[in-house]
């Protein structure tokens, strides 16, 4: 009774067999790809000041700090609190580092691997709402050559956790339109990133969870069980958070509920980016190539609006891309998962395009933008191998962008298809290429040598000494690297200190020291360019 008695039963199962198999190495490939891309040359550049110096910092405390003193649920930067959002980032960190030391590479490996882990997830996603795999491959490889997703995901901050909890509870959106049960997945990525972001963008994804479900799947919103999964999945979120908010009211009134005034890694908005569209133009502007077939996957999604996929485009892209035209004072990184709605807009028409007629015409727009960002390209390879104080990399690094940007231009003009290969594959060399120099991370570089500045703190001073600096403001990443207690001065505050304690160490810059004039002082210490000088008084 057990034998076969017709041979398609076996033909069906092999062919699920092979499909089971072709998508596991679809996942495998893209994550591998992911990994390599996000975490090679993780230890340069050094801690940028601000945001990943502070979560340092604060992961160190963790790490030292004894489990029953509860440090783990509120962080401190030496005796004061931290008070930033719920401490998830710098537990994961605070875990690296128990693994492999305080060092640059593993405070920005934990953000790295999550960041990696939303390339699949995506590919996932496609998955759920295409009809075809092409679609959600194509998806997948436009949300991983994005500059911003990959320098962001890169650093020791939430942007690589945000995207891959977003990912999380899209995809469990997706999966509980089949399975009740995935929406204890929604609530526990929902949880995720309320200790990640905080409050503001989880009360935004759960209305562009509800406006796709409401479109798409209205019956959802009307099941108990489906709400009662993601109650239950809400539960660890809602718990730790609670216990973080009790203890911390002034954050939750101060943070949560009234807008923010800070900029990106804690630096306060200029007047440009309170300007209404400020951040849309910054999504444009890093997002070349895709931005040239964005407006036509758009379109495609309107006119398929029948279809998920599309509603999913349209709900996601449209309310979180209003929601950056309306909060003009968040922080710049809520900008970040808008990123993955457009690239899915973007490879459903490279999809339809790759499999529509082989000799269509492309739009003249296109080949016009690739030659302009290849010759803007060229202009900047030159540029770095004639001015003989640059590093020759970054010649190299627009050599191969200007390669990939030209042959995909021919190829548009020729029409040939091969040019979005050509693109993912010249893109993805770039972005490599770019990772594993020092200046991945330029926008954000610190404006002095903090590694060198901590060497001499470090070899001048003794353990926890109290020195006095030049600086405008907090500098987290140099005392992370010093171990001292380094304190922003202003020039009478220095006098001042200058006269009334000894002994006393000041950290100074050539300007300061020059116009200070503090004598009779002892240089201790200075950086091999002389731009910093580390002094002490004159004993008797």
């Amino acid at each position: 009774m057990d034998h076969q008695t017709f041979t398609w039963g076996r033909s069906g199962n092999r062919s699920r067999k092979t499909e089971r198999w072709v998508e596991g190495l679809w996942i495998v490939g893209l994550l591998l790809a992911a990994l390599l891309l996000f975490g090679i040359n993780l230890g340069s550049p050094p801690l940028l000041e601000g945001g990943e110096g502070s979560v340092a910092l604060a992961a160190r405390e963790i790490t030292k700090a004894p489990l029953e003193i509860w440090q783990w649920l509120h962080p401190k930067l030496g005796s004061k609190p931290y008070l930033q959002e719920p401490s998830l980032l710098e537990l994961l960190i605070a875990g690296a580092y128990k693994i492999g030391g305080f060092n640059e590479w593993m405070t920005r490996l934990p953000g790295a691997i999550l960041s990696a882990l939303s390339v699949p997830l995506l590919y996932s996603i496609g998955r759920e709402v295409f009809p075809s795999r092409q679609s959600a491959i194509f998806s997948s490889l436009i949300y991983l050559t994005f500059l911003p997703v990959v320098c962001w995901g890169r650093l020791a901050s939430v942007d690589g956790a945000t995207l891959c909890f977003v990912m999380l509870v899209m995809w469990s959106v997706l999966r509980s339109r089949r399975d009740f049960r995935w929406s204890v997945g929604i609530g526990m990525g929902l949880g995720l990133i309320g200790l990640t972001q905080g409050i503001p963008l989880t009360l935004l994804l759960l209305g562009i969870a509800f406006g796709f479900l409401a479109w798409d799947t209205p019956r959802l919103l009307t099941s108990g069980y489906w709400w009662i999964g993601l109650l239950l999945g809400s539960t660890p979120g809602l718990a730790w958070g609670g216990i973080w908010l009790s203890s911390n009211p002034e954050m939750f009134l101060s943070k949560s509920l009234v807008s923010s005034a800070v900029g990106s890694f804690g630096a306060p908005t200029t007047a440009s980016q309170n300007l209404v569209g400020y951040h849309l133009i910054q999504v444009l502007k890093f997002s070349v190539p895709w931005l040239l077939f964005w407006p036509y996957g758009l379109r495609l999604a309107w006119d398929n609006r029948i279809w998920g996929w599309a509603k999913l485009v349209l709900v996601w892209s449209s309310l979180y891309l209003l929601a950056i035209l309306v909060l003009v004072n968040q922080l710049s990184w809520y900008v970040l998962p808008v990123y993955p709605a457009l690239a899915l807009a973007g490879g459903a028409y490279l999809a339809e395009l790759w499999n529509g007629p082989k000799r269509q015409s492309y739009p003249r727009l296109w080949s016009i933008g690739l030659i302009v960002m290849g010759l803007g390209a060229i202009a900047g390879s030159i540029v770095f191998a004639i001015l003989p104080t640059t590093d020759r990399s970054l010649s190299v690094i627009l050599a191969s962008l200007a390669l990939t940007m030209s042959v995909s231009a021919v190829l548009v003009a020729r029409r040939d298809l091969q040019f979005i290969l050509i693109l993912f594959w010249g893109m993805y060399i770039s972005l490599l290429l770019f990772m594993t120099s020092p200046y991945w991370s330029w926008e954000l570089e610190a404006a002095y040598p903090v590694k060198e500045v901590a060497a001499i703190l470090k070899r001048g001073t003794l353990a926890q000494q109290k020195i006095y600096a030049s600086l405008p403001g907090q500098r987290p990443a140099l005392k992370f690297y010093s171990e001292r207690e380094v304190i922003p001065a202003s020039d009478s505050e220095i006098k001042q200190h200058w006269k009334q304690e000894k002994p006393l160490y000041l950290l100074l810059d050539n300007k300061t020291r020059d116009r200070l004039h503090l004598e009779p002082a002892v240089v201790v210490g200075k950086t091999n360019d002389s731009s910093w000088v580390l002094i002490t008084q004159k004993s008797n």
